[in-house]
């Protein structure tokens, strides 16, 4: 090798030697806190430890939760619009964010104003479920049933307002059917109403409904999401089921307060990539039926102005007062 040669080497391998320190540094000595707008152990709350724990392995940098339940997340993202925009406090957004934005008329912050998006983490499956002993056992039953009985079907939501309350609203409009929403607190409850026969059907978020699926104690006729669900291979979606055009997801996903510099935003994008890139967190998502999605901002960005839009029209189709 010719001493020009060697020179050119060298020096290119000391430049990547730095790049890869500078990847590898943390943003500072301080920690990074996550804002979850939703209480220890559920999906979303899970979602971000596992990501957050990943982060902090490959920046070598604490990466830590802050539950900030209340208020439709109203609550955490105040929190975080007020923070600081150095990188160090992030919201986990989800698709309850962008309903907050259509069903509060006055909120503290402006959703598409006020928060930099940095990825989103995983889409997670909605499904329509019914009582194992249900006389419906397709999609397409229930809405013969439901368009022949207009007023009859009763299907049961969590709280007024939610996603998945939301999700059913939109389901009738797009099934053209007429049906009661029954809104209770909580999943547990719309459980023991389906398993009690006091409502015909459910709309729910599919993970909490699992261990009760698969002891056949009741059954998924059909997932909201664009492809069918990896925890129910053989559960087609709404629209193999005949209702085209239909779909309806939950998602998570990071932002920043506004403002916060384009080159911390990058990194933070960079670390959220490769966090769920990596084969262990795709495998621990999927345990909660989650799939793992990383984007960029400006997607991020595009999803949060659809969903708003998206549900706003909703809660105005469906009557729902805004707060």
């Amino acid at each position: 090798m010719t001493p020009i040669l060697r020179r050119s080497v060298f020096g290119l391998v000391a430049a990547l030697g730095l790049a890869l320190t500078a990847h590898a540094q943390p943003l500072s000595s301080r920690a990074i806190k996550i804002v979850v707008p939703f209480g220890a152990g559920g999906v979303a709350d899970l979602t971000a430890r596992i990501v957050a724990q990943k982060m902090a392995d490959s920046m070598g940098q604490a990466v830590v939760i802050e539950n900030k339940p209340g208020a439709g997340g109203v609550v955490a993202g105040d929190n975080v619009a007020k923070a600081e925009p150095d990188g160090h406090t992030l919201l986990l957004m989800s698709n309850g964010t962008a309903v907050s934005a259509g069903l509060f008329k006055n909120l503290p912050f402006d959703t598409l104003k006020d928060f930099a998006p940095v990825s989103t983490l995983g889409f997670f499956d909605i499904a329509v479920v019914v009582p194992q002993n249900s006389p419906f056992k397709t999609l397409g039953e229930l809405l013969t049933y439901a368009r022949a009985n207009p007023g009859k079907l009763n299907i049961g939501t969590i709280n007024v307002g939610s996603t998945q309350n939301l999700a059913a609203e939109l389901f009738k409009t797009s099934a053209n059917i007429q049906a009661q929403v029954v809104p209770f607190n909580g999943t547990p409850a719309v459980i023991t109403a389906l398993r009690g026969g006091q409502i015909d059907a459910a709309v729910e978020i599919l993970s909490p409904m699992l261990p009760q699926i698969n002891a056949s104690a009741l059954r998924a006729l059909a997932v909201f999401g664009d492809k069918r669900s990896v925890a129910l291979k053989d559960v087609p979606t709404a629209a193999q089921s005949g209702l085209t055009g239909f779909s309806a997801a939950s998602w998570n996903a990071l932002a920043a307060p506004a403002k916060t510099p384009k080159d911390v935003i990058a990194r933070l994008n960079r670390e959220v990539q490769a966090a769920l890139n990596s084969p262990d967190v795709k495998k621990r998502l999927l345990d909660l039926n989650i799939e793992a999605t990383p984007s960029t901002p400006a997607q991020l960005n595009d999803l949060l102005t659809a969903e708003i839009k998206r549900w706003s029209e909703v809660i105005v189709r469906a009557k729902i007062p805004t707060q």
